[in-house]
């Protein structure tokens, strides 16, 4: 079952009635289970009671390290000590468990290189052949992460199984995020109130939006990225360039159209998830594309890894090398491939050299150049360059693949059939269609961001709801026939 289907509709109907019936909270929560179990049940059931378990354990531990000191005889030293154990305990068993599914075969075919021993590199293969790790697990752990740190430092552990079980299998955003913390679903949980009408257009209004961001945007831009990725030894820098741009693109729907029709559904259910999208493609720093790109992300990384690091307070080349740490974290949290490593190292550097800029022109009084016109313009255009150009290490992961596409952005000449092949033929378009159409959606990401940012001017629920249904229709009559798997699925 996925979000935009016949089979969800009729599911996320069936649970709001039933959901909105039951008077009492722990109710509601039991039918949000049963509900979100039911979900998973349709794309991995297997993995359901290894999951349980895992929330089992994580929730006994919580309680552990939230535990009081009620002996006051006891040095708090060695209470301390106890409960950072424990926090350690729990973090090694939760990176284990998401290296256990995700990075085996990489981390065998790495030795297997290394050592050259033809076993290792057989076991590879075959891990990566029947190790399929259970969806959503990249976001699962780093939730867990996040709850015990946060009971570590003092929010209270919660007592209640039901209320944390339904928070870590909540349907809408297990699998792909937003990644939410516990305690921001907590008192939502305490205080569930029937949606005004209001809450229900602004939910149906976000499926409906991502819904035409996956279903007609991200998916046909997909067929596109895939036909250039697949022919890459004969297609010309001209439509390497076109097809980095459109997978920059297909990303950015893909992703924040799963998370619109995520949040549009927990509104629908009283629950408020964390915006995970704001422009990222119209920032002018590579530090503010982080503060607006996949943010629950960066939130987590920001608290959980960067600030123990040290931050930004042990000076500037620790405050570099800190950034750098942290985006390698993040490449790797993305797969199990050397591509994911060399993007996160990208964006590190990146970071690292805003960082140098950023001081040197504090120290040169310099900052009013990036505050005109030319300069917003300029440094937009760089951040965007580099974002961009990550994204082939992040598409091709493998890095013979993707140091193909490096090499081959200037002077390349296409194969005399590859346009015709690939854009007549299969899209019926000349290369030029593309480039406009393209060209137009960005134009159109850039006045709807003006309105929703700078004019601060949106639709009111009535006119949303007249809008709501004309935007399924479209999704039902221009989406591709069958869709594509949404790209976060694979993290």
């Amino acid at each position: 079952m996925t979000f935009i289907s016949t089979p969800y509709a009729l599911f996320l109907a069936v649970l709001f009635v039933i959901y909105w019936v039951i008077p009492w909270r722990s109710g509601r929560l039991g039918v949000l289970l049963a509900a979100s179990l039911l979900f998973y049940a349709t794309l991995q059931i297997q993995y359901i009671p290894l999951l349980l378990l895992c929330i089992l354990f994580n929730f006994g531990l919580a309680l552990s390290i939230g535990e009081p000191l009620e002996n006051w005889q006891i040095a708090n030293v060695a209470w301390n000590r106890r409960r950072l154990l424990l926090l350690w305990i729990g973090i090694i068993v939760n990176v284990l468990l998401l290296l256990g599914f995700k990075y085996v075969p990489f981390l065998l075919s790495i030795a297997g290189g290394i050592f050259e021993i033809p076993n290792i590199e057989a076991a590879a293969v075959w891990a990566d052949s029947y190790i399929v790790p259970p969806l959503g697990l990249s976001f699962f752990c780093f939730e867990i992460i996040a709850y015990l740190i946060d009971v570590y430092r003092g929010a209270p552990a919660t007592p209640s199984l039901l209320e944390f079980t339904s928070y870590k299998f909540l349907f809408p955003k297990f699998i792909s995020g937003p990644i939410t913390r516990y305690h921001h679903l907590e008192n939502q949980f305490k205080s569930l109130k029937f949606p005004v009408p209001e809450q229900i257009a602004d939910g149906l209004w976000l499926m409906a939006m991502g819904a035409i961001k996956k279903g007609i945007f991200a998916d046909r831009i997909g067929i596109l990225v895939a036909l250039s990725f697949d022919n890459l030894q004969r297609a010309g820098s001209g439509d390497l360039w076109l097809a980095v741009a459109a997978y920059g693109l297909q990303l950015y729907l893909d992703f924040s159209g799963y998370v619109d029709l995520a949040r549009g559904t927990a509104l629908l259910l009283g629950l408020n998830l964390p915006e995970n999208f704001d422009a990222p493609y119209f920032t002018a720093s590579i530090a503010d594309f982080w503060r607006r790109w996949h943010m629950t992300l960066g939130d987590w990384l920001r608290n959980y890894l960067y600030f123990p690091l040290g931050g930004s307070r042990a000076g500037l080349l620790r405050t570099c090398l800190n950034l750098l740490i942290v985006m390698l974290v993040a490449g790797i949290w993305h797969g199990a491939a050397w591509g994911f490593i060399v993007w996160g190292g990208l964006h590190g550097v990146a970071l690292g050299v805003h960082r140098l800029t950023d001081v040197g022109s504090k120290w040169l009084s310099l900052q009013w150049i990036w505050r005109t016109f030319p300069g917003i313009i300029i440094s937009w255009f760089l951040t965007q360059m580099m974002v961009f150009g990550a994204w082939i290490f992040f598409r091709l992961p493998d890095l013979k693949d993707s140091m193909w596409v490096v090499r081959h952005l200037w002077g390349h000449t296409a194969d005399v059939q590859f346009a015709h092949k690939v854009y007549v033929e299969a899209l019926g378009l000349e290369r030029i269609h593309l480039v406009v159409i393209l060209g137009g959606i960005f134009l159109g990401m850039a006045i709807a961001t003006g309105f929703r940012r700078g004019l601060k001017v949106q639709f009111n629920w009535p006119v949303k709801l007249i809008l709501v249904p004309l935007c399924f229709f479209a999704v039902l009559l221009f989406a591709p026939e069958g869709g594509l798997p949404y790209i976060y699925f694979d993290f």
